[in-house]
């Protein structure tokens, strides 16, 4: 009985990407996506290598990364949802600056899938672009969880944004040389909406509270709508011995917003969907 469950599992995240497929007229946003520049293939060449395979089979399913040193280190943290074509480009087109360089030497990186999500009074989660937002939210925590090294788990985000942005699905594990068997063991045991409702938690503290997504932190400083301006204020923000050649190279702007054109943003307000999506009914089967 366990192995036909964990087969369905297997069946059902497979299928997850399916829907997400048919059902992309539904997640759109009202405003017209950002350009795809700089992201048309599936792939992007990462400093120190691509993700590592050697311990994805390890019986637990979720495999230890790396640790990395947190002195002298810049927090980055993302608070972000899977399908506002913001989120998608800044990750694909902009996020991917601290591993293509040696930012990534003094950054913590932190993604928080949540956003503009509400939890209304019987629990349902109302998820900006649709339920097929909440289940890729879902996902992409269970991606955290499972490699919790952010080197790893970007990768896989990144994949799955970019297909995102360029209005195409398909599963980015087989691409990345992983398993998928950690993201649905997650999905079926019901902690994926435990690491949803936690990150719930973590957006409703915000202080200042988040008015749009992407929602931008450099050691919890607030970046507002000079989110795309992250990498100076991250330069800025280092107080260590050893200056990444990036911010050496780096041009620093005090402040890069654009006061003639409009955030590029989701804002909660712009939601295309308001139709519940209730975690407590996603068992096995649900997905298709």
């Amino acid at each position: 009985m366990a192995s036909q469950k964990r087969t369905f599992a297997l069946v059902i995240f497979a299928s997850l990407f399916i829907v997400l497929a048919v059902n992309q007229s539904a997640a759109a946003v009202a405003a017209s996506p950002p350009s795809d520049q700089g992201s048309r293939s599936s792939s992007i060449t990462f400093r120190g290598g691509r993700i590592r395979n050697s311990s994805v089979a390890a019986a637990s399913g979720y495999p230890d990364d790396e640790e990395e040193d947190d002195d002298d280190v810049v927090v980055l943290s993302l608070y972000y949802e899977s399908l506002c074509p913001y989120c998608a480009n800044f990750i694909v087109n902009q996020l991917a600056k601290v591993f293509q360089t040696d930012l990534a030497s003094i950054v913590k990186l932190r993604l928080v899938p949540w956003g503009n999500t509400q939890i209304t009074p019987t629990n349902a989660w109302v998820c900006q672009h649709g339920p097929d937002e909440c289940k890729l939210n879902m996902v992409e925590a269970c991606a955290i969880y499972a490699w919790p090294n952010p080197r790893t788990h970007y990768q896989i985000i990144y994949c799955i944004e970019q297909l995102r942005l360029n209005n195409r699905w398909q599963s980015c594990f087989p691409t990345l040389g992983l398993t998928s068997t950690p993201i649905s063991n997650c999905l079926s045991t019901g902690l994926a909406v435990k690491l949803e409702r936690g990150y719930a938690d973590e957006t409703a503290r915000l202080n200042p509270p988040h008015r749009f997504v992407p929602w931008v932190l450099v050691n919890n400083l607030p970046l507002r709508e000079d989110y795309q301006n992250f990498v100076s204020y991250i330069c800025k923000a280092y107080r260590g011995r050893l200056t990444p050649q990036a911010c050496k190279s780096y041009k620093l702007e005090d402040n890069s917003v654009d006061m003639v054109n409009p955030i590029q943003a989701c804002f909660p307000e712009n939601a295309t969907s308001w139709i519940q999506f209730d975690p407590s009914l996603e068992q096995p089967g649900t997905y298709n």
